[in-house]
C-alpha cells in the first residue's frame, strides 16, 4: 500500500514513512493510494474473528490491509500489546451500550486517560517505539491538544524509548481535571506549552513548525495529531467492532439493559434492530462528536471500504463550522475571537484539519483543487463555498453524511434527561451526540453514538444538570492538587522552535 498527499505530491510512500513524518512537504495529508474492499464474505469472516479472537486480531486483520512494511508477526504483536483487558478494562475494549430504543452508546473511554483517544494512541506509541528501534533514530512529537488528545499521547508516549512529547494547549481552557492530567506528568521526555488563544492558535503553531521543512528535518518532527494517518486509521477499527455488536445474530436472551456494559458480544438487540430484511447485510449509523473531523473522518473510511454505514452525523457543538457545510457547502473557518469557550471543550474548534481528508475525496482526489481550497482560498479569504459544485449533494448522497449542532442548553437537558431517565451519565460531548443522534433515527437502523470520554473529566457541567458528581476512578483521586509543570508561551511559531532546539540540545 503507497500514500499521496492531498495537495497532489504523489511521491510513493510507505506506511512507516509518513507514519513518522506527520504532514507531506506539500502541507497537505497523507491518505492511501485507494481503499481497499471488504466484502460481505470477508465482513462476516471478521465479524467471526472480534466474537472469537478479540479486539486485537480484529485490529489486525484491518490494519494488515494498510501496513505491508511492518512483518504480520511483528503488527500482530503490537496489536496484541496495545489492545489488553488490563489497558481498557474489558475484553470488548469498545462495548455497546443500550441507551433507548434506536441508540446505542460505544464505550471508547476506558483506557488509561478515560477518553477515546486512547483507543489510537496507545497503538501510535508502541508503532514509534517499534519503528524508532528498528531505524536507529529519535523522533520529536510536536502536537496541539483542546483537552484529550494531549493526555491520551502523553500517557501513550511518557518512558518510550527515542520519543519526546511537546504539546501545546489553549491556556485556561481547558477543565481543571485535563489540565491535571497533562500537567502532572513529570517524565523527562514530555514537555507541556500552554499557549495564549485557543486551540487554533496551536494547531497553526504545530502546521507552521511541520511546514518548516528544514527546520523538521533537523529536529526530526513528527505528529500525534489525528493529521497524522496513523491515528486515524487505528480508529477505524472501532467502527468495525460497533457494527459487529450492534448486528450481532445470535445475542444472549437477557433483559434490556443487562449483560451490555461487561460483555458488549452479548448485546440484547431490540427485535428487528440492525438485521436486515429479506437476508439483506443489514445496516447501522454513526454520530460522532466532532471538532476536528479525526474521529467521523476514520467512519468515512471505514464506509468507503465496503462496512455497512447508513449515515454518518457529524455532531458539533456551538463552534458549528462543520454543520454549517454539511447544511450549506461553505466551509468558513472562525477567527480566534469568535471560536465559543464552550462546555464540550474538546470541541472548540473551528478550523477541522481532518476535514481536508474528505474533501479531497468528495473532489475526486483533485489534488490541485484540494490545495486551491485549504492551502490558498482559506489564508486568502478564510473560507470556501461548495454549494454550487455538483460533488456537494454527494455529501449525503454518496458518502452519508448529515449533521445537527448542540448548545449548552441542550447538552444540560440531555445529561440530565440520560441520568434520570436511563440512570446513565454521560460526558458533555457524548450529550452533544446524543442529541443530534435523537433527529437522525431511522426505523430499523441502530444509530450508534461514539462516547468521547468519562464525565469526571468535566465534573462541573456535570454537577450543573444533575446535581451531583460524576465518579472518579480511583487512581485520579485528589489529581488537580498534584504538582504542575507547564510552560507559558505566547501563540509563535519561532517561540516554540526555539523551545524545542533548546531542549533536544
Amino acid at each position: 500500500m503507497l500514500y499521496l498527499s492531498t495537495r497532489g505530491d504523489q511521491t510513493p510512500k510507505h506506511f512507516c514513512d509518513i507514519l513518522l513524518e506527520g504532514l507531506a512537504p506539500d502541507g497537505g495529508l497523507y491518505l492511501p493510494a485507494h481503499y481497499p474492499q471488504v466484502d460481505a464474505a470477508t465482513l462476516e469472516r471478521w465479524r467471526e474473528v472480534y466474537h472469537t479472537q478479540g479486539y486485537a486480531e480484529l485490529a489486525f486483520e484491518v490494519l494488515s490491509l494498510y501496513i505491508d512494511d511492518i512483518p504480520a508477526s511483528d503488527l500482530r504483536a503490537l496489536c496484541a500489546k496495545t489492545y489488553t483487558v488490563e489497558v481498557f478494562g474489558t475484553g470488548e475494549i469498545v462495548p455497546l451500550r443500550h441507551l433507548e430504543n434506536g441508540i446505542w452508546l460505544e464505550a471508547l473511554s476506558n483506557g488509561p486517560t478515560l477518553a477515546f483517544k486512547d483507543m489510537a494512541m496507545q497503538l501510535l506509541g508502541n508503532l514509534f517505539e517499534y519503528e524508532l528501534a528498528r531505524r536507529g533514530e529519535t523522533l520529536n512529537i510536536l502536537g496541539a491538544t483542546s483537552g484529550d488528545t494531549g493526555s491520551a499521547a502523553e500517557y501513550a508516549m511518557r518512558g518510550k524509548k527515542g520519543v519526546r512529547v511537546f504539546m501545546t494547549s489553549p491556556a485556561g481552557r481547558m477543565s481543571p481535571f485535563q489540565q491535571a492530567q497533562m500537567f502532572s506528568l513529570m517524565d523527562d521526555n514530555i514537555f507541556n506549552i500552554a499557549v495564549d488563544g485557543v486551540f487554533d492558535d496551536c494547531q497553526d503553531m504545530v502546521k507552521a513548525v511541520s511546514n518548516d521543512l528544514e527546520f523538521k528535518r533537523q529536529y526530526k518532527i513528527g505528529t500525534i495529531n489525528s493529521i497524522n494517518w496513523a491515528r486515524l486509521l487505528a480508529q477505524v477499527v472501532y467502527y468495525f467492532a460497533g457494527y459487529f455488536q450492534a448486528t450481532n445474530p445470535h445475542p444472549n436472551p437477557l433483559p434490556k439493559g443487562e449483560g451490555v456494559e461487561n460483555h458488549g458480544i452479548s448485546l440484547p438487540l431490540p427485535l428487528g434492530e440492525g438485521r436486515g430484511e429479506g437476508g439483506a447485510t443489514p445496516k447501522v449509523s454513526f454520530t460522532v462528536p466532532s471538532g476536528n473531523f479525526g474521529n467521523v473522518c476514520a467512519g468515512h473510511v471505514a464506509r468507503m471500504m465496503g462496512l455497512p454505514i447508513a449515515k454518518l452525523v457529524v455532531a458539533t457543538n456551538e463552534n458549528d463550522v462543520l454543520d454549517e457545510f454539511f447544511k450549506t457547502g461553505v466551509y468558513r473557518v472562525r477567527t480566534s475571537a469568535d471560536t465559543h469557550e464552550t462546555s464540550s471543550p474538546s470541541m472548540d474548534i473551528s478550523k477541522a484539519s481532518n476535514f481536508e481528508r474528505f474533501v479531497f475525496d468528495l473532489l475526486g482526489r483533485d489534488g490541485a483543487r484540494t490545495k486551491a481550497f485549504f492551502g490558498e482560498a482559506l489564508s486568502r479569504v478564510g473560507f470556501f463555498d461548495l454549494e454550487a459544485h455538483p460533488a456537494f449533494s454527494q455529501a449525503a448522497g454518496k458518502y452519508g453524511f448529515e449533521s445537527g449542532k448542540s448548545t449548552h442548553a441542550d447538552r444540560l437537558a440531555t445529561i440530565k434527561d440520560t441520568w434520570e431517565r436511563h440512570g446513565m451519565m454521560i460526558d458533555t460531548h457524548t450529550a452533544d451526540g446524543v442529541k443530534v443522534a435523537r433527529e437522525h433515527l431511522q426505523a430499523g437502523v441502530p444509530m450508534i453514538v461514539l462516547e468521547t470520554a468519562l464525565p469526571i473529566k468535566f465534573a462541573a457541567t456535570i454537577v450543573e444538570a444533575t446535581g451531583r458528581e460524576p465518579d472518579r476512578p480511583v487512581r485520579f483521586e485528589g489529581i488537580e492538587a498534584l504538582p504542575k509543570r507547564v510552560t507559558h508561551m505566547a501563540a509563535d511559531a519561532q517561540a516554540i522552535q526555539q523551545f524545542i532546539a533548546q531542549h533536544c540540545a
